[in-house]
């Protein structure tokens, strides 16, 4: 089976900084794509205004790596409470008249804890054996990573703004250029799949992806390719919205109260349809993976005859092989690299699906990783043998309630280290700015 070696744990302080310092670049990066006037707006509502994330990035780290783990004396602490925690997307916090501080306090501070941090990555302890905090550097790669993870949040929020509040780059452009066909379905024969990890297989891991259990699945088909906006247009003229026995009771709930009528990236002028890209409107690409939902995909599922697949199912069709082993990627053993998806920053949009044969899974399906999260119909919960982790003890234990989906793979936001094997993402089913697309699956 295709699990990492089991090896005494040795951190590479060097790897560390680089990645440190990666993620610093790639924030300021997009902090300096909003225009001014944009940086105390609140583009999606379920979320904090953009300057809690410039403050929120270097206070986590503050708060959990210094003070928490080393024991040190922060650097402010009245904006360390400040920026402490993100929300819930659903949970829409109070507080809309708030004064935050000034953009010019916000970044002295953010230069002053970075510059802290980033001393403290390079010249403390960081790995103590039996510390429940720093054993095997837990949390300096948590908030290393929880940078990472939310270089995607700030990107699907800045997506939403006004495309006059965004600086294009001067790199960017669309690829746009291939039509695919329907895609074929693939037989999946049935099968053991490893879900999680063992914490000492990886280098680093989130507690939800801890311990490892064995699932068995039945067999069954998927498609080949995610399902397209151009399959999906077929959906949308077909009065799909329109036709309550297609969706489930809080699907339609949530489509009656809002009237939603299409995916939230679609946009209709002038009787034709368009892609709200970062930068661009631009005609609808019908071989671009659609965005949406759970709800939306589920109801789509449906028309089709078909559902979405588990998360044991997602296993087994992006990491099986016929003989029973298990990759670690796709495409084999080797770590993700530009070559295998659309992922890790390089592209601030989808790419036409199937763009990738060098990532196809070994039974000949595309795109499980990269191009848009896959929604699964398994509700985020723990793997038996649980444990919060200490560093974080709400970061995944605050989401265990049935209301929240899992998801696998990576968007072409996701950051190179955030994807392994056992990474789980989740969001309500109703959440529809998450670059999350599907594949239909049928027993």
């Amino acid at each position: 089976m295709g699990t990492a070696a089991i090896t005494p744990f040795r951190l590479d302080r060097d790897a560390l900084l680089a990645r440190f310092d990666r993620a610093r670049e790639r924030s300021n990066l997009l902090f300096d794509l909003i225009d001014p006037d944009a940086y105390y707006g609140r583009p999606i509502s379920l979320r904090h205004p953009i300057v809690f994330y410039e403050g929120h990035f270097v206070a986590f780290a503050v708060n959990t790596l210094l003070k928490k783990a080393l024991g040190r004396p922060g650097v402010d602490e009245q904006l360390e409470q400040l920026f402490a925690r993100g929300i819930d997307p659903d949970d829409d916090p109070s507080g809309e008249g708030f004064v935050w501080p000034a953009r010019e306090h916000v970044r002295a501070y953010v230069s002053a804890a970075a510059t802290r941090v980033r001393e403290a990555l390079a010249a403390e302890d960081l790995d103590r054996p039996g510390d429940p905090l720093l054993d095997r550097a837990a949390a300096a790669f948590a908030v290393v990573e929880h940078e990472e993870m939310h270089h995607e949040t700030l990107q699907y929020i800045f997506h939403r703004l006004p495309l006059a509040s965004k600086h294009r780059p001067a790199d960017y452009s669309l690829r746009t250029d291939v039509t695919t066909q329907r895609a074929a379905r693939v037989r999946i024969p049935g099968g053991d799949v490893t879900l999680g990890a063992e914490r000492d297989a990886i280098p680093f891991g989130w507690d939800n992806e801890f311990p490892s259990t064995r699932q068995r699945v039945a067999p069954f088909e998927i498609d080949a390719h995610d399902v397209s906006n151009g399959a999906f247009l077929e959906f949308v003229a077909d009065r799909g919205y329109a036709r309550e026995s297609l969706w489930g009771a809080d699907g339609w709930a949530w489509r009656s109260r809002g009237a939603v009528e299409h995916p939230l990236f679609w946009e209709r002028h002038e009787n034709r349809w368009y892609w709200r890209g970062m930068f661009d409107l631009v005609p609808l690409p019908e071989s671009w993976p659609v965005y949406v939902t759970l709800a939306e995909a589920d109801a789509f599922s449906r028309w089709r005859n078909g559902r979405l697949p588990t998360e044991a199912e997602y296993h087994r069709a992006t990491f099986g092989e016929d003989s029973g082993r298990e990759r670690l990627m796709p495409w084999g053993d080797r770590p993700a690299d530009v070559s295998h998806g659309n992922f890790g920053c390089r592209s601030w949009d989808p790419v036409p699906v199937g763009s990738y044969p060098s990532g196809v899974s070994a039974f000949g399906v595309h795109d499980l990783v990269g191009n848009g999260w896959e929604w699964t119909s398994t509700p985020f919960r723990p793997f038996r043998g649980f444990a919060a982790m200490t560093s974080y003890p709400e970061y995944s234990a605050d989401f265990f309630d049935d209301k929240h989906f899992v998801l696998k793979g990576a968007s072409p936001a996701t950051a190179l280290p955030l994807i392994r094997r056992s990474f789980r993402n989740w969001f309500r089913p109703t959440y529809p700015y998450v670059y999350a697309t599907f594949h239909c699956v049928f027993d």
